[in-house]
């Protein structure tokens, strides 16, 4: 056969599989002796088979990504104190190659603030939004056509304390989501026991603090990440600290925050000082919500109420990991993936069309440290 025939025949294959696999699975790490960076895996969505392709980038702790709305950038969280010899943490734009699941560096901005920890986009991917844990501050930067970034154009440092002597003495924004009216963007705050409002515009990002817009949780409550539903109804803020979910109502007109209720993540006298929560997913269904518990090792799973938001609990399932500080569920609806940050692991659960539970399939993909998950869709 001729060697044009051969690469013909071989570059058809990896389009095939490519096709077939459906998605490409990536896997933020804390960096160390098990992980050098960002990992990539091959998913099918059809079977739940999951092929590793192994290192897709070297980064240092990329502890939360974000994936561009087109598909074709992503978005690290250099979680870290220093960067180029000032204070503070950075973020990393990497274009995308679907072939092989690789990923080419772009560009690199300071956050101004330090240990940032979650990013996230604008519907139309022209703004990046980070959240500095340890600087208690947020940042919005540019998003260019190459899918680079640069340099900030809006800072706001958070103020304020509450309850907690040990935890709570300063601002520790933990999360930054843009509601889905596209109008505002929300931060929560595991600090102050604040989601803070910001205004937005499509042309210069981040515009403005709106403290009269600002929702507050219960002292001590600690939230840490926030989901929007998808009719864009109610928000839910899962709180790190006293391992509960707590259900919004959106107001879009007014960009207003209405508390609904509370509900616990973990069952009657289980909470202690090593547990903790703290990823949180609506299912794309809008019918259920998901919360994990650190200490306890597991998913909550919540039916949903519609029309009210509220949550009615179904289920706690244990992951078989240890840590799941982050989870995801595949674009499908139909899997989750639990990643175990203490185990080095991510365990694989089939979700229940009708019920939400969860039921392994016993698959177990080996990483280590895996601290964020991404899917990225293969046209």
């Amino acid at each position: 056969m001729h060697s044009f025939t051969v690469l013909a025949a071989l570059s058809l294959m990896i389009s095939l599989s490519a096709t077939a696999a459906g998605h490409l699975l990536y896997v933020g790490t804390y960096t160390g002796a098990k992980s050098q960076g960002i990992y990539a895996f091959r998913f099918d969505d059809t079977t739940g088979e999951t092929v590793p392709l192994g290192l897709a980038a070297r980064s240092e702790n990329p502890s939360f990504l974000a994936i561009h709305p087109t598909g074709k950038f992503l978005y690290a969280a250099n979680e870290i104190d220093r960067w180029q010899g000032k204070s503070g943490g950075s973020v990393t734009a990497f274009s995308i190659h679907p072939e092989d699941g690789h990923l080419q560096e772009l560009s690199q901005q300071g956050t101004l603030g330090e240990s940032p920890c979650y990013l996230s986009t604008d519907a139309k991917g022209r703004h990046l939004f980070v959240a500095n844990y340890g600087g208690g501050s947020v940042v919005s930067l540019p998003i260019f056509k190459n899918g680079s970034v640069g340099p900030h154009t809006a800072y706001f440092k958070h103020s304020g304390s509450s309850s907690n002597s040990d935890r709570q003495k300063q601002p520790h924004a933990h999360s930054i989501n843009p509601s889905p009216d596209g109008r505002f963007v929300w931060a929560a705050d595991l600090g102050t026991d604040r989601i803070n409002a910001y205004s937005f515009d499509a042309t210069l990002g981040l515009t403005a603090s709106l403290p009269l817009q600002d929702a507050t949780l219960s002292p001590g409550s600690g939230p840490r990440h926030l989901a929007f539903s998808p009719d864009g109804r109610h928000a839910y803020v899962i709180n790190e600290m006293l391992s509960t979910i707590t259900t919004f109502r959106y107001e879009a007109k007014a960009g207003k925050m209405t508390e609904v209720g509370t509900v616990s993540t973990l069952p009657p006298g289980t909470r202690d000082a090593s547990t903790s929560t703290a990823e949180i997913r609506v299912h794309s269904s809008g019918k259920f919500v998901y919360g994990s518990n650190r200490g306890h090792d597991s998913i909550a799973v919540f039916s949903r109420d519609t029309l009210s938001g509220n949550l009615t609990l179904v289920e706690i399932t244990k992951t078989g990991g240890k840590t799941p500080r982050n989870f995801n569920i595949d674009p499908s609806g139909r899997f989750l993936f639990a990643a175990g940050q203490s185990s080095d692991d991510i365990r694989q659960f089939q979700i229940d069309a009708v019920t939400g539970r969860l039921t392994s399939t016993g698959r177990i993909l080996q990483v280590g440290s895996p601290v964020c998950l991404r899917f990225v869709p293969l046209k």
